[in-house]
């Protein structure tokens, strides 16, 4: 734990001057709600809790936090999986929940304005109501906000047609540490005048600065979508039959697995009539015009068949086709249900790579006695290793599992591939972040760190700390 840094009086009566006296919570009942995010068993208590209305009111805060060396830290909604919204060194949470107007949406020039705190789905139905679509689509995308999407570089289950969340941000507005605004990027779609801080920004979980406005690009909506599932003897079948729908110039929508262990929870829970007896389950759906939907769902189900699918079943309507998502989305809630303690991991490899890789996690997960389940993204290598534990307070289970993900993560840098794929590296995955990056691109992390952010208030004990 960072050490902490109390919050004189002179500055809380200053940021209750900005924000408003009800908009600054200091009760320790009310300070508990901000000690942790999605992400179990890591926890900071901060010293208090603002929510600012506006960009200028966002950098005056900054600006005095940096004049007195207060940590800062930007939240969202608090969903991510990484405790990138933990205040380990205590200080200030900045919420971003009053900032949650969509603020335009323009067909001609396709794209979209968001304050930060609007969430995602608010923005994906805005729109929906003109024919347009936004793509990203996190599981959590009903609560998260598109500020959070952007700081994480959040994916989803459309990441492999359609590519995560820095592929549609165009524009930011951010407030600096030291009470600067600046306006990266902007309304189009073409733009390289200096370096590309959007993107820099896009994936920078906060440690740089307080994003308070996005510039989104949308698509037209696709014309009908749909869904299937294929089931297959062992994961090793359904990855060849991943490179066999890829090869058939087929790119699905969505391309998603479940390991036996994830089918077996999810069926329990959700008793979708799924069968258990399957040693994977692969979720694959198509949107855009109907005929070519038709056309790619026949290239998928004979690519399955050639690979030795048990069985292959598609929806017949809209209904259908979310009731086979929910198969996927329920994931994590039926997994949740083996235990009391739910720890929910990323990690990405190279596509060929796979199911060796979740081959290797059960290897993992019997070496160190915990129980981990698989599931993820198929068509762009993400797993989701999921440790299951009786209870937050068998100390040597949690030790155990620490170990387990430990080598999950090497495991994955060994194939070729990254500690996190979307989640974020937060507080949670940064002792692994070395191993990824190497020293000399940790130091460069840190220079452009100090570079934003001189006083080293933003989200201390997190990237470039």
């Amino acid at each position: 734990m960072l050490e902490r840094t109390r919050i004189p009086d002179p500055v809380l009566a200053e940021l209750q001057a900005i924000a408003g006296p009800e908009n600054l919570r200091l009760a320790d009942g009310e300070l508990a709600a901000y000690a942790r995010d999605a992400t179990p068993l890591i926890h900071g208590l901060p010293d208090a809790v603002v929510a600012p209305a506006d960009t200028g009111q966002v950098a005056r805060i900054l600006r005095l936090a940096t004049e007195h060396r207060i940590p800062v830290v930007p939240r969202g909604a608090g969903t991510n999986l990484c405790a990138g919204t933990v205040p380990l060194a205590g200080g200030i949470v900045l919420s971003t929940v009053r900032m949650n107007r969509i603020l335009e949406v323009a067909p001609q020039e396709m794209l979209a304005r968001a304050q930060t705190g609007a969430t995602t789905q608010a923005l994906g139905d805005a729109a929906a109501a003109h024919g347009l679509f936004y793509p990203p689509d996190p599981g959590s995308h009903t609560v998260s906000t598109i500020g959070g999407n952007v700081a994480t570089c959040a994916g989803g289950l459309h990441g492999l047609k359609y590519g995560v969340t820095r592929n549609y941000v165009l524009g930011l507005t951010v407030a600096l540490p030291t009470g600067e605004i600046i306006r990266t990027g902007g309304r189009l779609w073409k733009d390289v005048a200096g370096y590309d801080l959007t993107r820099l920004l896009t994936g920078s979980e906060g440690t740089l600065g307080v994003i308070t406005e996005v510039t989104v690009a949308l698509l037209p909506k696709p014309a009908t979508s749909r869904t299937g599932l294929a089931y297959f003897g062992s994961l090793a079948q359904a990855g060849q039959a991943v490179a066999s729908i890829l090869a058939a110039g087929v790119i699905p929508s969505t391309l998603e697995f479940l390991d036996r262990r994830c089918i077996d929870a999810v069926e329990q829970y959700a008793h979708l009539g799924l069968n258990p007896d399957a040693g994977a389950l692969l979720l694959f759906g198509d949107d855009g015009d109907a005929a070519m939907v038709a056309r790619s769902f026949e290239r998928i189900a004979a690519a399955c068949a050639d690979c030795g699918a048990i069985a292959v079943q598609t929806a017949g309507d809209a209904t259908e086709s979310e009731a086979l998502l929910t198969a996927r989305r329920c994931t994590l809630p039926a997994l949740s249900r083996l235990g009391s303690l739910t720890i929910l991991e990323d990690a990405s490899v190279p596509r060929p790579r796979l199911a060796e890789m979740v081959a290797r996690i059960g290897t993992i997960a019997a070496r160190h006695q915990v129980t981990i389940a698989t599931f993820g993204h198929a068509g762009d290598g993400n797993l989701h290793p999921t440790c299951v534990l009786e209870s937050a307070e068998d100390t040597d289970g949690l030790g155990r599992a620490e170990k387990a993900f430990a080598d999950v993560f090497r495991t994955a840098i060994e194939f070729g591939g990254t500690i996190t794929g979307e989640h974020g590296v937060g507080a949670a995955k940064l002792p692994y972040l070395g191993e990824r990056l190497g020293s000399e691109q940790l130091d460069l992390l840190r220079r452009i760190k100090t570079a934003f952010d001189p006083a080293g208030i933003l989200n201390p004990g997190k990237l470039g700390s």
